[in-house]
């Protein structure tokens, strides 16, 4: 994103807010290490960065209203986006309940999956109508084009079940766990193919005004997929810690995503388009 697009973005009211609540969180979250505080009250700050996700949710609701709804395809994209960081939230909602009212170690599978297995499949959605919308089907005429459309997402399931399912132990007894081990590697890897495809197959035909605007939200869902990668990485080896880096890559996800729709404000659209 240009400078000056950048600079007329902040002065929006509701990016301020989205900016501040991360600073806060952030600040917050460094003061947590610093001073080594309780247990309880990382228990507090992990419920409470969501807010980040909240904001962008909210606003992107009504973003995708102003682009004619389900009617328009960036409507239902925008749409896709904004429900995957609502569900975001239900989970993390969840996980904070098991924490701090029932004490207990959040089971897996759990009712929190409903909000993050569920927001895959919106992401997914979400960047196949972003692709459209950004042209994918003028780019893959070219043999280039379709090549990387075959090897992108083979290369990124290939990765997701080298890192976490090579040599894995099927306990049919537990078909749900066996659901979700497989659905959560393979659909992230399934988003993020589709976005980093965005962006392969659309750096010459894309252009105007949408160009830096599509790319920021492609960057915010890459990043997305690192802290999910990250969670699953560190989830498999016995190495998460609860508010620990790991959610500060989730709180980064949030507020890029936030930001990228945020971006997509009619007014933003206008103003650039007159200048």
């Amino acid at each position: 994103m240009k400078t000056q697009e950048w600079e007329s973005l902040k002065r929006d009211w509701s990016v301020r807010i989205a900016l501040l609540i991360f600073a806060i969180m952030f600040v917050w979250w460094v003061g947590l290490y610093a001073l080594h505080v309780s247990d309880f009250a990382k228990m507090i700050w992990g419920a409470s960065y969501q807010a980040v996700a909240l904001w962008g949710a909210i606003w992107g609701l009504m973003i995708a209203k102003t682009w004619g709804g389900t009617r328009s395809v960036m409507g239902r994209a925008i749409l896709s986006f904004s429900l995957g960081l609502l569900l975001q939230n239900f989970g993390q909602s969840v996980f904070f309940c098991y924490n701090m009212f029932a004490n207990v170690e959040v089971p897996y599978p759990s009712i929190a999956d409903i909000g993050y297995f569920g927001s895959i499949p919106f992401y997914i959605y979400g960047t196949l109508l972003l692709a459209r919308a950004s042209g994918v089907h003028v780019s893959l005429k070219s043999f280039h084009s379709k090549l990387a459309a075959l090897t992108v997402p083979v290369a990124m399931l290939i990765l997701s079940y080298l890192f976490f399912l090579s040599g894995y132990e099927f306990d049919w007894s537990n078909p749900l766990r066996i659901f979700f081990d497989f659905g959560y590697p393979f659909g992230q890897a399934i988003y993020v193919s589709f976005a980093m495809l965005t962006y392969l197959l659309t750096k010459k035909t894309l252009g105007g005004v949408m160009k830096h605007r599509i790319l920021f939200i492609v960057t915010a869902l890459v990043v997305q997929y690192l802290a999910d990668f990250n969670f699953l990485f560190q989830a498999s080896r016995g190495t998460w810690v609860f508010s620990g880096y790991g959610d500060v890559i989730y709180l980064i996800a949030y507020l890029l995503l936030t930001l990228g729709l945020l971006q997509l404000k009619e007014k933003f659209i206008k103003t650039k388009e007159s200048a």
